[in-house]
């Protein structure tokens, strides 16, 4: 199939490992141009020469997005080589806390670090998106935006947000060509996740290798129709299909990769 992004380029924020990594390359693959971002030069670099050494097309810019100025420069470098077509607010993080621990200085940081750092690329992007009249504007959310769970509410909180934001976005949007949707991860077998996987499964009863730890956490902390986590890949296609042609009539849209863990209409 032709996904049609020769000739498109992209940033990915976020992309110098885990989801935001397996979304570049992909989007490389099918033949765009990709930006590749992130606040370790060696990491994201790294990505980048992964993406050239299979033959696609890659760029690098660095910098903090809960900052104005480094987020006016990730623009800029974005935009120095040509128009970005495709913004993919990935990057994020978030703190092991429970409502406890977590204070309002947490909550503070982690919806800068979350939802205010996507909002910023928005802002600098979509004007020039609109004004060409196509553009494509995914936010990586998540499960915990829909059904939370008791522990990481600043974390919960801010995957809201960006499900809200993006549907405002997309009405904001209507007629210009420009589409807002956002993909909606479960638990995803990344490195983090791995490690987090590994230090709470003694307390949990969970084995001691990592076959075990992985199929009692797939049975008991993420119980979903596929009885398993889902790969960086799944969620990177999911992306992919909102930059086609397919997706043009996809607006304001959550598209889940979760296997079924969120059992709502």
């Amino acid at each position: 199939m032709d996904y049609q992004l020769r000739n498109r380029r992209a940033l990915v924020t976020g992309s110098s490992s885990g989801l935001g990594a397996a979304t570049a390359k992909m989007l490389a693959a099918e033949g765009a141009t990709v930006v590749v971002h992130g606040r370790d030069k060696e990491r994201a670099e790294a990505v980048a020469q992964s993406i050239t050494d299979d033959g696609g097309r890659a760029e690098v810019v660095l910098g903090d997005l809960t900052s104005d100025e480094d987020a006016d420069a990730v623009a800029a470098g974005a935009l120095a080589l040509g128009p970005i077509d495709i913004l993919v607010n990935n990057a994020g993080s978030y703190k092991h806390l429970s409502w406890d621990d977590a204070t309002a200085e947490d909550w503070r940081d982690t919806y800068e670090t979350n939802v205010i750092s996507g909002v910023r690329m928005i802002k600098r992007l979509v004007p020039q998106m609109r004004e060409r009249g196509w553009g494509r504007v995914i936010q990586i959310g998540g499960g915990l935006a829909i059904t939370p769970m008791p522990g990481h509410p600043h974390y919960n909180a801010t995957l809201a947000a960006r499900h809200n934001l993006a549907v405002s976005l997309a009405r904001s949007l209507e007629g210009t060509g420009v589409t807002s949707n956002t993909v909606s991860p479960g638990a995803i077998l990344v490195d983090a996740v791995k490690d987090l996987l590994i230090g709470i499964a003694p307390d949990r009863g969970w084995g001691e290798t990592w076959e075990e730890i992985e199929r009692d956490a797939a049975t008991q902390l993420v119980p979903n129709d596929r009885h398993r986590f889902g790969f960086p890949d799944e969620v990177a296609g999911a992306v992919l299909y909102l930059t086609s042609p397919l997706a043009d009539y996809v607006s304001g849209a959550i598209l889940r990769v979760d296997g079924g863990l969120i059992r709502s209409l």
